[in-house]
């Protein structure tokens, strides 16, 4: 499609919304991507350069995503690129990249007025680096137990994207588009928002609030009884002081026996089993992720002491605590050996 001319007269054209993207080490390439590849539709649709972007790394070298492929970039973060918004690009052990350069190029950047978000887990490093205190945020949902627990400061949500004054996040994957095409919406309407995510083959335009752990993402869908979703939600919000599994059945309209049977035909495991295991994943989100003592990350999980604790972690992912601490910040394929959750 030829650039349209336009006619002598006119007003000029519209200013081109400038994006960077600081790619870090493991980051996710498809959350990068297709955060990206709205703008490409709309600058082809409109036959306007509308949208720029720029890739940028910490050194200027190429950098390795999460899933091998090496992404070439444009520069360093101090070529300082001109941008309206910059997304910090991350995925694993976020954690690892607490970079002192790149929190003071940030912070110089909000200081002269550009919006900052966090795509993946990029939104850890900017609660690191104190950018997003008094703000809403998401991230992965692995990290968002983590993320509220070591910043208080932080509204820290389950939506796909959120969208809080100067400062945008996103859960990456596939919401990264929903997260592109809110901010072609934004500056350039509805309709070329919906003309793009047409032309990508996005199927809904998902508002920023949509909740990124809704039942429909499960494996199984809506096919889960309705009340056995009720008891799951249940434990997720009840992880510190766990239920009896009496006053769960009842919270959720079942009888107990009912909802052993439900357990059983749905997730393969008595509903103690399920619960324990929540609280332990939940457990293991903070071990690997924070610096929470051991007993503090137990009592958050509703543990009545660090040994126990111990014991059913041990039990469960074939290390203690205290080693996944080490080897759970670890990217897999560079861990000596396997760690991985058995499936009773």
């Amino acid at each position: 499609m030829q650039r349209k001319q336009p006619p002598a007269g006119s007003p000029p054209a519209p200013s081109e919304y400038k994006l960077g993207f600081v790619l870090l080490p493991n980051c996710n390439a498809l959350a990068t991507f297709a955060a990206i590849d709205p703008f490409r539709a709309a600058n082809y649709l409109s036959a306007e350069q509308l949208f720029g972007w720029t890739l940028l790394s910490l050194d200027g070298a190429p950098v390795r995503a999460s899933n091998g492929v090496t992404i070439a970039v444009d520069g360093d973060i101090s070529s300082r690129p001109v941008a309206d918004v910059i997304f910090v690009c991350a995925s694993w052990t976020p954690e690892s990249y607490q970079d002192a350069s790149l929190f003071a190029w940030l912070r110089q950047a909000a200081r002269q007025g550009v919006a900052l978000g966090g795509i993946d887990t990029g939104a850890v490093l900017l609660a690191h680096a104190g950018l997003l205190n008094g703000y809403r945020a998401t991230a992965h949902y692995e990290h968002l137990d983590a993320m509220a627990e070591t910043f208080p400061d932080i509204t820290v949500c389950q939506d796909l994207v959120v969208f809080d004054r100067d400062r945008i996040s996103c859960c990456g994957g596939a919401a990264s588009m929903d997260m592109g095409l809110e901010i072609i919406r934004q500056q350039r309407g509805l309709d070329l928002a919906n003309a793009a995510a047409r032309y990508v083959f996005h199927d809904r335009l998902r508002s920023p609030g949509e909740s990124q752990l809704h039942p429909v993402h499960e494996p199984v869908g809506s096919a889960i009884h309705r009340k056995l979703l009720r008891s799951i939600s249940l434990m997720e919000r009840h992880i510190e002081q766990p239920l009896e599994l009496a006053l769960l059945a009842k919270e959720s309209g079942l009888s107990q026996r009912h909802m052993e049977r439900l357990f059983r035909t749905h997730a393969g495991i008595t509903p103690a089993r399920y619960y324990l295991n929540l609280r332990l994943d939940r457990a293991r989100g903070l071990i690997t992720q924070t610096e929470m003592q051991v007993l503090e990350v137990a009592v958050a999980c509703g543990f009545a002491s660090a040994e126990h604790f111990t014991r059913v972690y041990r039990r469960r992912f074939g290390v203690t605590p205290r080693e996944d601490r080490h080897l759970g910040r670890i990217p897999f394929q560079f861990r000596a050996s396997p760690l991985h959750a058995s499936l009773d």
